[in-house]
């Protein structure tokens, strides 16, 4: 039984799984910057194309080298205030080099540099490193893991109908979560009820207009046939007197 074991062997002992993570992290990191004359130049920056399996296992990886190189920034940040932007080997390079402006340079740069030797001691490729510490960490420096995403393909993989992923960064292509027709719906009739609100509330008041109208005219019809009957009642006294 394969208790407290972790992750897939993949078919592979311990340093084939290690070189093989280390290639396929290289390969995607590198994807970031496309040479378009290269001969085989990728067609999708930050993407690279392999099994399922493969992709799960990689995201991990790569993630935790991102989240080394995010740590660094705020010592190359800190660092950056000692800095002197005179050429190596100049006079005025020299020195800043034996003053005590450099200590405290090399004092606060010295943090980044160990995660940067961390980081080579997975990836082994200085171009992939450079990427890292100074694209990756700066494009997810306001994002707190999550780094990469894994989508399934339709198409199985020739020879084996392995069941093939594609791994990249995230930031782009990012699809955007559609609303449902029915909370459109419903958005829409709150809307149309807010407008309305007024007007119904002003219907009331016609209506007890009309209702006082209605009223006087009830009441009118009465008083003169009240008005007549006591003219009546008058004429018949009279008659009765002669």
């Amino acid at each position: 039984m394969r208790h407290r074991m972790r992750g897939r062997k993949l078919g592979r002992n311990a340093s084939h799984r290690k070189a093989m993570f280390r290639n396929m992290a290289v390969s995607l990191i590198k994807t970031v910057r496309i040479d378009e004359e290269a001969e085989n130049a990728p067609k999708v920056s930050g993407r690279i194309t392999t099994t399922v399996q493969k992709a799960k296992e990689l995201r991990p990886f790569i993630e935790k080298l991102i989240t080394v190189a995010k740590k660094a920034q705020p010592h190359i940040e800190n660092a950056a205030q000692y800095a002197t932007s005179a050429e190596k080997n100049s006079s005025e390079w020299k020195t800043w080099r034996e003053s005590e402006q450099w200590n405290q340079w090399n004092q606060a740069l010295a943090p980044a540099l160990s995660y940067r030797r961390r980081a080579f001691a997975e990836l082994r490729d200085n171009e992939a490193v450079d990427i890292l510490f100074n694209e990756l960490a700066e494009r997810f420096a306001e994002r707190n893991g999550g780094y990469t995403r894994v989508v399934r393909l339709a198409t199985v993989r020739l020879g084996d109908a392995g069941a093939q992923a594609i791994i990249e960064f995230v930031g782009e292509r990012d699809r955007v979560k559609p609303t449902r027709r029915s909370e459109t719906l419903g958005s829409a009739a709150t809307e149309e009820a807010t407008e309305e609100a007024p007007a119904d509330e002003e219907a009331p008041a016609e209506e007890t207009v009309e209702t006082e109208s209605e009223a006087a005219a009830d009441e009118a019809p009465a008083t003169e046939a009240e008005a007549s009957e006591g003219e009546t009642a008058e004429a018949e006294e009279e008659k009765k007197e002669e």
